[in-house]
């Protein structure tokens, strides 16, 4: 399941009147994953369709500058379609490609990278490796963010229909490690049997917003947080106390508070209820720190992939040194400093760095060095310093890498650089950057950390160009 999805554009779309389907044919997916088609000088967006398929369609909404459709029938199938591993992946926005055989998913997600880079000239001839397939397709999430719904006194544990307020609820979700779903089912029947207050998006009122979910899968332990509009000791207790007891793998409740009325799952307060403060978790070698609200990936089986290669690619030794940029909970760190190497890693978030300076002791790794910082503001005092650097590692959010993050690495200048993405477009971007100044792309091999999702990671090794 992916995180809950925010509404579509900018303005609201304009619903039509009733009509009769039509029957259209699919050119191609966009990079949602979604069937598209330009018809009457609009795209028509139908989820759930595959390209050259020829579908019968329902206009739900006609926006300013798109129409969403519906599927009401495959009239010729696709030879990608599969019979999805879920049986209210028609409705739920989680795993938009669960139709989609996985073999093609993965051609999917390496046209994607390809399509990316074509964009500049000088990336067209770049070779694009074969997508790093999971091991697992299925039950691989390890972390779930779920929003809260009560109708009609039944509790609702799942994602927002897209578009919409109505929670879909999941069930036992085929994507989440069976842990995920039993505490679901759990925090479900508390909430019925204990009459809890869930928030009400229309009314803005209610207790109980949303349900987030860490497990680990190393130790089949579980870090539980409970997201309520207001601080509220006595009810979150009570529930907490219950879920623990029902479900003994859970190891600590937290309760954030989060008062707006938007869209964002986590408010900036967090308390322990009860229990543990962090999970311990392990990814090869490593033991990990992660708080209820740190940023880690999904899949560990593909993360151990990543941090290998990357560890791999680095080929440090001791006296060496290295920088992990947008560090988060210093995982790829960790890992390049088994070597000897001294590492330095730089993220804004003071919590994950908390995390990560935990997790070096944990590890008996005082080569490691984690600073709490913007990324710009640390890369230009790094540059400004003229200390040496070996490797650079840079995992930015979306958005890819601040232009001076990018500048200071140039003016670095370490023997090589290794570009995680989770963009490929924002990827391209960067990676033209540092093409075109010093910088000769020697690997590029997308890894697949989202089954049944359009989402792609990326591991780049770029290496510093040498003057003739």
């Amino acid at each position: 399941m992916a995180t809950i999805p925010k509404k579509e554009g900018k303005r609201p779309a304009r619903k039509t009147s009733p009509t009769p389907p039509h029957e259209t044919i699919i050119e191609h997916l966009n990079g949602d994953g979604i069937g598209v088609v330009r018809e009457h000088g609009k795209e028509l967006w139908v989820p759930g369709t595959l390209p050259g398929e020829s579908v019968k369609v329902h206009i739900q909404h006609d926006g300013q500058r798109r129409r969403m459709g519906e599927l009401v029938k495959v009239m010729r199938n696709s030879p990608q379609r599969t019979t999805p591993a879920c049986s209210i992946s028609k409705t739920c926005p989680g795993c938009p490609l669960m139709h989609m055989g996985y073999y093609h998913q993965a051609q999917f997600k390496q046209e994607q990278v390809k399509n990316a880079l074509q964009l500049y000239p000088e990336l067209k001839n770049i070779p694009v490796s074969e997508v790093r397939r999971a091991p697992n397709p299925l039950g691989y999430r390890t972390t779930a963010k779920l929003a809260l719904a009560k109708v009609g006194g039944k509790a609702m544990v799942g994602l927002y229909k897209r578009g919409t307020h109505e929670v879909i609820d999941i069930g036992d979700c085929p994507q989440h490690h069976p842990l995920i779903n039993t505490i679901a089912q759990a925090v479900r029947e508390e909430i019925e049997k204990q009459d809890l207050h869930v928030y009400n998006t229309i009314k803005k009122r209610g207790l109980l917003r949303y349900l987030a979910v860490r497990v680990s899968p190393q130790f089949n332990k579980a870090l539980v947080t409970l997201v309520t509009s207001e601080r509220n000791y006595r009810e979150i207790t009570h529930l907490a106390k219950w879920l623990r007891k029902k479900v003994p793998q859970i190891i600590g409740v937290h309760q954030n508070i989060n008062p707006s009325a938007g869209n964002v799952i986590f408010g900036p307060t967090t308390v322990k209820v009860l229990g543990a403060g962090d999970l311990i978790d392990q990814i090869g070698e490593v033991s990990l720190r992660l708080s209820p609200s740190s940023f880690f990936q999904v899949n560990h089986e593909q993360a151990r992939f990543i941090y290998s290669t990357v560890e791999e690619w680095a080929a440090l030794k001791a006296g060496m040194r290295a920088l992990d940029i947008y560090c988060g909970v210093g995982g790829i760190a960790m890992h390049l400093a088994r070597s000897g190497a001294h590492v330095t890693g730089i993220e804004i978030n003071p919590e994950a760095i908390f995390n990560a300076k935990a997790a070096a002791k944990l590890n008996n790794l005082p080569n490691c060095t984690f600073i709490a910082a913007d990324a710009k503001n640390a890369m230009v005092e790094l540059a400004a310093s003229a200390r040496p650097t070996d490797i650079a590692v840079i995992n930015p959010p979306r958005s890819g890498c601040d232009a001076a993050v990018l500048d200071a690495l140039l003016s670095i200048q370490p023997r090589q650089i290794v570009y995680v993405s989770c963009n490929p477009n924002s990827l391209a971007r960067d990676l033209h950057h540092l093409h075109k100044n010093s910088y000769s792309i020697d690997t590029v091999q997308p890894v697949d950390m989202f089954p049944q999702t359009p989402h792609v990671e990326t591991l780049v090794r770029l290496v510093r160009k040498t003057s003739d």
